[in-house]
């Protein structure tokens, strides 16, 4: 019996040192990042009243760690998104400030207004010409800045990708270590393996949304969110991201490798197999992905809208509005319009309306015969529209048949019966016709200011030999990157008399061109595309280039605040999330000391035991 008591006081000697030794592990790591609290349960010895020391758990609570990574993937997103809302915001400037973006287009409004005051004066010609000069420096700094944007998320996604990649590895490697220990329980060196693996999946979280599925074995099975698997027991998937550098406006993502302009996303598997996860939304949070919507989607936009607001500014200076007149005829209804001057992208908008009642624009893209076919309608200002391009290389004369062979069968185009050269009779059967309206430009050259017109080319192209902008496809879409080109006119800032030459050309000191200028800036409604976001996506908006400046930087500032908010709320929900799983599988120092005394006390129990039962051997030896 004595024995016995020995035996059972060394045991638990035995195991209470060891579990204080767990305490112990416990308290040091308590700041350790991914360190989960250890307890030890012991195990009974067969065939006799004594215990072993027993195996080593991690009071681990895997949905407090799912929730966990959920958020870590949260909080990576909305950080980087409300980060580069806030420099995008910073470009423009703070709304209504003499240096912000519509400050200065306000600023170049009342310099026509007080050109048009006293037009005879040289100060007041060269002041709405430096006006002009600093408005396109502002959209092109602007613009610049977008793409700079673009560029260091370009970058940043390849030191992202290759820290992903580094993790993957890790996480096999660690697999392997820790089935090879038996699954991950009994001992500590085990539970540290699975600690750090844990640990790595947490870091991987954020850079992208992840999930895993426990195997048998002590293993786990990594894959992103939308299912894609990155990590199979020991093997390992390798992403790769091929960079493009710096990137400009029409750098942009698409799946044919040949054309893209911006790197993609590639994950290897140990088989060989490549998936492009970009093209399937393969990674929908952290990060990479956050970085992946700025740069494809956020930046673009915001590119899109200064080359609208560059495009407005330039053609509010320089295009007569044309609009149709209802006509009739046998075969149908329809609208006159005078397309006379039409140059190359100077789109002809028609409104249809189908016997179902449906709407739809038809958009007729003049062209020199040098525009890709077919066009793509987000390059137009209505996405939703059907782009039909017809040649004008032949001259006004050929303009009804060129548009009558675009449009096909349902719709008969003539020259208008004692109209100018290039008006047009445009009617249907079968659909409705609502409307018909152009924007033609009136210049034909950036020396073509006195032409009897009010309009004049006050800005230029300086991407395209300084020619004005009519909104031409030939070569490609001048609108892109139209932000970072804009300059003004090198011939009117040589002669600002320009500025104030009468429509008869007779005198140099007229006010009706300043006037007709600053109304068309800040009076005249012109149609920005829906592609810019500016009241909506879906349709085109209408205003003054004044109101659609404002518009930009209102709308960014609006975005800002929001990405700012959401951040700020995810923040929250990330600092809950690791609460829960502190409270959960984390070291709480007092919970740790209170188990200490309990253990100090188990182990002067058992050495009083022992102390005990040695005394009754020895009096047992003695008898």
């Amino acid at each position: 019996m004595a024995l016995n008591a020995l035996n059972t006081a060394a045991d638990g000697l035995q195991v209470t040192q060891a579990a204080i030794g767990i305490v112990s592990q416990n308290v040091a790591n308590q700041g350790t990042p991914g360190y989960v609290r250890r307890t030890l349960t012991p195990v009974s010895q067969p065939g006799n009243s004594g215990v072993a020391t027993g195996t080593v758990t991690r009071a681990l609570d895997a949905s407090a760690l799912r929730q966990l990574r959920l958020e870590t993937a949260g909080a990576a997103y909305t950080d980087l998104v409300s980060s580069v809302h806030a420099q995008i915001d910073a470009l423009y400037g703070p709304p209504g400030s003499d240096s912000a973006l519509d400050g200065i287009t306000n600023a170049f409004a009342a310099s026509l207004r007080t050109l048009a005051s006293d037009p005879a004066s040289a100060a007041n010609r060269s002041a709405a010409v430096t006006a002009a000069g600093r408005l396109a420096g502002k959209v092109a700094d602007a613009a610049n800045g977008v793409q700079q944007l673009r560029s260091g998320l370009e970058t940043q996604l390849s030191a992202d990708v290759a820290s992903a990649s580094t993790l993957l590895s890790r996480i096999a490697d660690l697999n392997l270590r820790i089935a090879a220990a038996g699954g991950g329980a009994g001992d500590s060196r085990a539970a540290d393996l699975a600690d750090q693996r844990d640990q790595a999946i947490t870091d991987l979280a954020k850079y992208m949304d992840v999930q895993t599925s426990p195997a048998a074995d002590g293993t786990v099975s990594v894959q992103t969110g939308s299912g894609v698997t990155l990590v199979d027991h020991g093997a390992a998937a390798s992403l790769r991201f091929d960079g493009r550098g710096a990137l400009g406006p029409s750098s942009r993502y698409g799946t044919d490798a040949t054309a893209r302009g911006v790197g993609t996303i590639t994950a290897v598997t140990p088989s060989g197999a490549r998936i492009d996860l970009l093209a399937d939304q393969g990674i929908r949070s952290g990060a990479i992905a956050a970085a992946v919507s700025l740069r494809d989607d956020t930046l673009v936009q915001a590119q899109r809208q200064l080359d609208d607001l560059a495009a407005g500014l330039s053609r509010a200076m320089s295009d007569r509005q044309a609009t149709g007149t209802p006509a009739t005829g046998a075969a149908g209804s329809g609208f006159d319009i005078d397309l006379t001057g039409l140059q190359a992208g100077n789109a002809v908008t028609l409104g249809l309306r189908s016997a179902a009642g449906v709407n739809r624009n038809v958009i007729l893209v003049p062209t020199g015969g040098n525009a890709p076919s077919p066009i793509d309608p987000a390059l137009t200002d209505d996405p939703t529209a059907l782009v039909v391009p017809f040649d004008i290389s032949g001259g006004s004369s050929t303009y009804a048949g060129a548009i009558a062979a675009a449009l096909g069968p349902g719709f008969t185009v003539s020259a208008v019966p004692s109209g100018a050269a290039g008006a047009v009779r445009i009617l249907a059967s079968g659909v409705a016709l609502t409307s018909a309206s152009a924007s033609i430009t009136v210049p034909t050259s950036p020396t073509d200011t006195r032409n009897g017109a009010p309009q004049i080319p006050l800005f230029v192209d300086s991407g395209h030999g300084g020619s004005v902008y009519t909104g031409s496809f030939e070569g490609g879409a001048h609108l892109t990157g139209l932000a970072q080109r804009l300059a003004v006119n090198g011939a009117i800032a040589a002669d600002t008399s320009r500025l104030v030459a009468s429509a008869d050309g007779t005198q140099d000191a007229d006010a009706a061109r300043p006037s007709f200028l600053a109304d068309a800036l800040t009076r005249e409604s012109r149609t920005f595309s829906a592609a810019s976001g500016i009241g909506g996506v879906q349709a085109p908006t209408r205003a003054s280039v004044q109101a659609f400046a404002q518009a930009v930087i209102a709308a960014q500032g609006a975005a800002a605040s929001q990405a700012s908010q959401l951040d700020e709320g995810q923040k929250i929900a990330l600092s809950t999330a690791q609460g829960r799983f502190s409270e959960t599988s984390g070291v709480t120092i007092d919970e740790e000391l209170s188990r200490l005394i309990q253990l100090q006390s188990a182990y002067s129990a058992n050495a009083r035991v022992l102390t005990a039962a040695r005394d009754v051997l020895d009096t047992l030896m003695r008898i």
